[in-house]
């Protein structure tokens, strides 16, 4: 959480408000929404958001951090490393799916890929944010890939730093294509290319 934090209402629930609010910014991107949207989203006045949170750059670093946390918590779980290899990437690409495609009636990709990369060059913190994200992604994903060369499933002497970052890479054109508007069908095909790509096909 941000250090701006002064008291809070009483029945203030931050984990149902950063929830909210991150809906808000997921539809509308950081620039496009408004204080009197967020307000309006989350049932607190603007002195009340501003005692929570702080700003709203502040609020969305809040709700950035909060969506770091639960996909790190989706792909750990992914990673199980009881599992192969190819099963782990699969398991990666289709939670991500999931979350990208919304019910697949209102497809918004990945929340940081959609909306901090357009932040990142004029917000330091946005961009330090998402750094940190994504060199924690790619890091779980690099582990993982670590025990596969152990175990046989990788080739030795396989560059896990560089197939980590390229495992990450499809995860990101999915996102970015769901938000165009790629039908499911397309960006499971592209999924399943990735695996293959990287684990060799089956």
């Amino acid at each position: 959480m941000s250090e701006k934090k002064r008291g809070r209402p009483r029945a203030f629930d931050a984990k149902v408000t950063l929830e909210k609010a991150r809906e808000v910014f997921w539809d509308r991107g950081f620039a496009g929404t408004s204080l009197d949207t967020l307000s309006a989203a989350t049932r607190l006045n603007r002195p009340s958001l501003y005692g929570a949170f702080g700003d709203k750059e502040a609020l969305y670093l809040d709700v950035m951090e909060a969506y770091r946390a639960e996909s790190m918590d989706v792909l750990a779980d992914a990673l199980d490393p009881s599992l192969p290899l190819r099963d782990n990437l699969a398991r990666v690409y289709k939670s991500a799916l999931e979350i990208y495609l919304h019910g697949e009636t209102s497809a918004r990709g990945c929340f940081l890929i959609s909306t901090a990369t357009a932040e990142a060059i004029q917000h330091e913190r946005v961009r330090d944010l998402l750094s940190r994200s994504l060199e924690d992604f790619d890091g779980a994903i690099e582990q993982r890939m670590a025990l596969a060369v152990e175990r046989g499933e990788l080739p030795d002497g396989s560059d896990v730093h560089t197939l980590a970052r390229l495992a990450s890479a499809v995860m990101h054109s999915l996102a970015v294509r769901a938000r165009a508007g790629d039908s499911r069908k397309t960006l499971e095909a592209l999924a399943q290319s990735g695996v293959d790509m990287i684990c060799g096909k089956a």
